[in-house]
């Protein structure tokens, strides 16, 4: 029960944010009375917290796996993969592109375990992209291109319902497509600008 409440409000969160979410809601998609999701989770904040935490575990499993595939190719393949890998990763998993971009326009009067841990992930993903080589030395040009292509990702995951319509495309394309742009955008700049560091 406790996992299955964890993963309607997962999804419910990434829907309406913080403040656009209510326990009720939780509940009643999850088809139990409020007080055994307070018996399990406590409060709303905690509850959002428990969600913001199983993101940031699953993100870093992912970045684990890329970073194994793409471990010794060369900086061209290694974005191609990357993109592709994290592309399909968050279009099937939408509330995260929501729940990270709601994160940094929305005020919440709590401070989310995951604001700690984001220069982890900002580490690995600036690695994987070789824009360091040393994960825990994250200067602040790699943060800064490391956003612009974390941000593209999830813009477009994250805005795909209007998208589509201007598009006047289908999901199957549409993801193609943001693929494609993805790769058209960042390869180029990544690996035609030196971005990769120097390795000893």
């Amino acid at each position: 029960m406790k996992g299955r409440i964890l993963e309607v409000a997962r999804r419910i969160f990434g829907q309406y944010g913080f403040h656009g979410t209510t326990t009720r809601m939780i509940a009643q998609e999850v088809g139990i009375d409020i007080s055994t999701l307070y018996y399990h989770w406590g409060e709303k904040g905690d509850l959002y917290e428990a969600v913001v935490l199983d993101i940031y575990e699953d993100l870093r499993e992912q970045l684990v796996e890329v970073e194994k595939r793409i471990h010794g190719l060369a900086l061209e393949k290694r974005m191609e993969i990357a993109v592709e890998m994290m592309t399909d990763y968050l279009f099937e998993r939408p509330e995260i592109s929501n729940l990270t971009l709601f994160r940094y326009f929305a005020k919440t009067r709590h401070a989310s375990p995951l604001d700690f841990r984001v220069p982890e992930i900002m580490g690995n993903i600036a690695h994987s992209m070789g824009l360091v080589s040393d994960k825990k030395q994250l200067q602040p040009d790699a943060k800064m291109k490391m956003l612009a292509v974390m941000n593209a990702i999830h813009n477009f995951v994250s805005g795909q319902n209007f998208f589509l319509t201007m598009l006047d495309m289908d999901e199957k394309e549409y993801v193609k497509g943001v693929k494609e742009t993805l790769k058209f955008l960042i390869i180029p700049a990544f690996v035609h600008n030196g971005a990769a560091p120097k390795r000893a």
